[in-house]
């Protein structure tokens, strides 16, 4: 697959409502909704059952089950090299589990889904850029160029 396909597939959720631990195209879904309907569309079935999760799960488990799960399935990059149909974690407080995703669909721009919101591709914002916490390339995607980073 090409990093035009997987913006192309995220592009398509795009107004997805938000709905918490939905992965629906036009019906809903939370961020990992999203990166698990991309996933499907562009991969095969999702590699591993989706636990129950709640809102609150990073903070209360106080694990990183997000960052631990994307290692397993995703091929890990450096923050900087990440570009057009990479993912990014993100950390939403200092010290806490990485709980947030989000697909690069240009230098700057992610697509994402939370709380209040539809699927959107919004800039990557200095507000968005210090709470990265990895970032990731799905497998079999295209080489990654270092000299392209963000």
């Amino acid at each position: 697959m090409t990093r035009e396909e997987i913006v192309g597939a995220a592009r398509g959720w795009i107004g997805t409502p938000y709905r918490h631990q939905a992965s629906t195209k036009g019906v809903g879904a939370d961020c990992l909704g999203l990166l698990r309907g991309v996933w499907r569309e562009l991969l095969d079935d999702e590699p591993e059952p989706m636990p129950p999760y709640t809102p609150d799960w990073a903070e209360a488990l106080g694990r990183e089950q997000l960052l631990e799960a994307a290692r397993r399935h995703l091929m890990e990059i450096s923050i900087g090299e990440a570009q057009a149909g990479d993912v990014l974690l993100f950390r939403m407080g200092l010290g806490h589990p990485a709980k947030h995703c989000a697909i690069v669909s240009e230098p700057s721009r992610i697509i994402h889904s939370y709380w209040g919101r539809t699927v959107c591709e919004t800039r990557l914002v200095p507000w968005w850029q210090r709470r990265i916490a990895a970032a990731f390339a799905f497998p079999k995607s295209v080489a990654h160029v270092t000299n392209t980073a963000m």
